[in-house]
């Protein structure tokens, strides 16, 4: 059962058929009292709500409503009905828990999978198992080319692949190299999209003039230079995930229109006046801290509300150091089948080594050390001296100096990688991780608060 909630019969009787057609039964109400009279009713699981009701048109009423049902049922989500010109009202409305919004005028598709897909992650809510294993997951999920089994890592992918069934709008965060791609390929193939295009755009590397040409594409003539016809990123991906990497390095007028695409679900290609239907899921992925950005004025909050229904900071690799040894080995077993190598194997000795490394670069570090190491070696068995050469080769390292080299890694991410290094060692016994460190208890808990490292 759907609520529906606006004071304009018209909207109500067309929202109210829309849904009947779609195989969905709904209720109607004009004012918040009625609407909280209907809520009552435990069929109800989810509503659609008008941010006004009188002829006040500052959406006080409409707030004031969505907190009074997100305190009656919270396990309803709300999504918000407004004018593209009050975006700022579906913002204030999403702070204050709603689940997404649209704006009018709509059109019938993006109404309907707006309601599926809210209905589709309050079909998956709920926590994570505890201590959820590799072997469970891939009892349920394709996990082919995503490797670890930190529990860390294994929390964020759990709940990545809980939703990849769904059409959420996913934000990836994490260090740089942290395996934000790869990833977003597994939600890719674990959703009902897989045999559809997984398109990839680096947005960062997009000049804003040629953002439209690039994401929309063009006619041929649209402007000078366009010699031909260019379908554009929308249009490749297509029934399919488009990954939007790096959107937190996006410029702020290539924002607003992304953001209008993503609301309207329509793009036009430069030099037509016909508008396209988008039919793709979106992913997107940084390592900007968007929240910050935001308060900066270098990222749009409406944008971060529309790209991320579901928010998922993969771990870094120090975080996750106990994936190392598979990790080398995976990196290896590629580049060995690649390069012709296939007899190369890893030392135990050397996995452990790689396991007490730092890994500023993350995991793309780690891969590009293990396929220079075995490109570089002469031996079948890459060993602990086989990689002291290659750091050696490459950036003048010591040998035998473990440290990060220099102007890699600020004193901040030096301590933050220390710590998480003393917790791992210890099996986080704070007293001993503290006592190894060289500092009190008291010190140490600051500290983790300050990384914000669960204890």
């Amino acid at each position: 059962m759907i609520l529906v909630i606006d004071d304009d019969y018209s909207i109500t009787a067309s929202l109210g058929l829309l849904l009947k057609q779609a195989g969905y039964s709904s209720l109607m109400a004009s004012t918040p009292k009625d609407a909280l009279t209907h809520l009552e009713n435990g069929e109800v699981r989810l509503v659609l709500q008008d941010m006004n009701f009188s002829r006040q048109t500052t959406g006080e009423e409409g707030l004031e409503l969505l907190a009074q049902i997100r305190a009656a049922r919270p396990d309803v989500p709300v999504i918000l009905i407004t004018a593209w010109g009050s975006i700022s009202l579906a913002v204030a409305g999403m702070r204050a828990g709603a689940s997404d919004f649209i704006t009018k005028p709509w059109s019938n598709e993006q109404v309907l999978q707006s309601i599926g897909t809210a209905l589709g992650l309050a079909g998956t809510s709920g926590a994570a198992p505890p201590n959820i294993t590799r072997a469970e997951l891939e009892s349920q999920y394709d996990l082919s080319g995503v490797v670890g089994e930190d529990p860390t890592f294994l929390s964020a992918l759990e709940l990545l692949l809980r939703v990849a069934s769904t059409d959420a709008s996913v934000l990836i965060t994490g260090d740089t190299g942290t395996g934000k791609e790869v990833v977003a390929d597994a939600i890719h193939r674990n959703s009902a999209r897989w045999k559809g295009p997984f398109a990839k755009v680096n947005l960062g590397g997009i000049p804003p003039g040629l953002f439209e040409s690039e994401m929309f594409g063009h006619v041929r003539g649209a402007f000078t230079d366009a010699n031909q016809d260019r379908s554009g990123w929308f249009a490749d991906a297509q029934g399919g995930t488009l990954l939007l990497d790096e959107i937190g390095d996006l410029d702020l007028s290539c924002q607003v229109k992304l953001l209008r695409v993503l609301q309207e679900r329509k793009f036009q290609r430069l030099g037509t006046n016909r508008s396209n239907p988008v039919d793709v899921r979106i992913v997107s992925a940084t390592n900007v801290d968007l929240n910050q950005a935001i308060q900066e004025g270098a990222f749009r909050e409406d944008l971060l509300y529309r790209i991320n229904l579901i928010s998922v900071r993969l771990p870094s690799l120090q975080e996750r150091a106990s994936d190392v040894p598979a990790l080398a080995r995976h990196f290896l077993g590629t580049a060995a089948t690649h390069h012709k190598r296939e007899s190369s194997r890893l030392t135990d000795a050397a996995a452990k080594w790689l396991q007490t490394r730092v890994w500023p670069g993350n995991v793309r570090q780690l891969q590009h050390l293990v396929e220079r190491t075995l490109l570089l070696s002469r031996s079948t068995e890459l060993g602990v001296e086989e990689f002291r050469r290659t750091l050696h080769q490459d950036s003048g390292e010591d040998p035998v100096d473990q440290l990060p080299s220099v102007g890699s890694m600020t004193m901040d991410e030096i301590e933050r990688a220390m710590i998480l290094k003393s917790l791992q060692h210890h099996q986080r016994n704070i007293s001993r991780a503290a006592e190894s460190l060289g500092m009190s208890r008291a010190s140490l808990y600051r500290r983790l608060e300050k990384y914000g490292i669960s204890s």
